[in-house]
Parts: C-alpha cells; sequence; structure tokens
C-alpha cells in the first residue's frame, strides 16, 4: 500500500523504488533522498502548473510589490477587468493601467507595476490588486503541506528517480542498476545517464 505524501512516506518509497542503486546515497538524515525530491517538486509545475491567486494592496505611485513566497511567474491580473467596462469619455476612465513585469531585488522577488498605479485610478478599481500566478511546488514534513496531488504520487516519486539517475549518472557510475519506475512498477535496466533519459521522457509525456 503506498504511503502518504508526507515528506518521511515519500523518502521510503523512493529508497524502495531504487533498490540497490539507493545504496549509492549515504548523506545523513536521508538528505540525498530529501534534495531529489525537492528537485523533482521544483520541477513539477511543467506537467503539473499550480495556479494561486494572490493579493497586493496598492499604494498611488509605488511601482514594486513583494511577490509571493512560492511565485513562480505571473499569469494574469483581476484588478483592470472591471477598467475595460470604463468609456474613455466617462469621468472615471482610469487612463493607461500598469503592465505587470517580475525582477529580483536582491534577494526578494518583485512584481513591478508600470507605470506606477495613480491614486485616481486606486480610487476607481481599488487598493486590492488580485491576480493570478503559478507557484512552486513543495514537498512538506506534514502530508497536508504538500501541494502534489495524491494521483500525482507516483509521477513525483518517477521526477525523483530521474533526479536520482542524473547524480549517479555524474559519478561515472557505469554498471547497470536495477528500478522500477514508480508508475508501471516495470523494470528498468541501463546505465544511469540512459535510465534518466528514459524516466524524464516519461515525466514529460505526462503532461
Amino acid at each position: 500500500m503506498a504511503g502518504t505524501l508526507s515528506r518521511a512516506d515519500l523518502i521510503a518509497d523512493l529508497k524502495a523504488s531504487l533498490q540497490d542503486a539507493a545504496k549509492v546515497f549515504t548523506a545523513a538524515a536521508d538528505a540525498d533522498f530529501s534534495r531529489h525530491l525537492d528537485a523533482a517538486a521544483l520541477d513539477f509545475g511543467r506537467v503539473r502548473p499550480r495556479t494561486m491567486l494572490g493579493t497586493i494592496t496598492l499604494v498611488a505611485e509605488q511601482f514594486n510589490y513583494a511577490a509571493p513566497v512560492d511565485f513562480l511567474s505571473y499569469k494574469s491580473d483581476l484588478w483592470c477587468q472591471p477598467a475595460k467596462r470604463i468609456n474613455p469619455w466617462e469621468t472615471t476612465y482610469p487612463g493607461r493601467l500598469p503592465d505587470v513585469f517580475t525582477a529580483m531585488n536582491g534577494a526578494v522577488r518583485e512584481l513591478h507595476l508600470l507605470p506606477a498605479p495613480t491614486a485616481a485610478q486606486i480610487t476607481v478599481l481599488g487598493s486590492a490588486f488580485k491576480f493570478y500566478y503559478f507557484a512552486a511546488h513543495s514537498i512538506g514534513t506534514l502530508a497536508a503541506d504538500t501541494t502534489i496531488q495524491a494521483g500525482d504520487r507516483g509521477l513525483l516519486l518517477l521526477r525523483a528517480q530521474a533526479e536520482a539517475m542524473k547524480e549517479m549518472s555524474m559519478r561515472n557510475i557505469a554498471k547497470p542498476v536495477s528500478m522500477r519506475d514508480g508508475l508501471s512498477q516495470g523494470p528498468r535496466n541501463g546505465t544511469p545517464g540512459y535510465l534518466f533519459e528514459a524516466l524524464m521522457k516519461m515525466f514529460e509525456g505526462a503532461k
């Protein structure tokens, strides 16, 4: 029976799926397997995009705002939509609305609204700028804190297996290894480099 989506259960199943290949990874506290899972989660949005709703509070003439902590990329906004129903000759017409860009300010990812919203625009459209964005997946200590859906558990393990094979190939391990793919439980035999390519094709084919 498959475990939960907690980090501990995912690590246990990843180690079991790698079979003898798991012996290569010897870091304390299963840090190697935890790294493989985190890399898999980071890449997971390519096949299972995670769209979230964010809100920032606008200040007149301020263009830069901190992005959500799980922000990957901007998608679209809701704030500008009502303005499309206002005619240019009406007194509430907001004029040119900001375009949204993303930028790094040191280690902080920001949303830049250019030109900066005006006091008149905020009066008409409100100070709550709601927007959709693509968010990063993550694996939590508790299953409830993992963003991967239960039905995609095998796909996550498949991607983590590929990450393990990539690391093994970089160690110049030439001896064929045996592992299972996390989805069909069929054997995959070959060098780590070959297995990495094969597993990634399976992962990307899940789109």
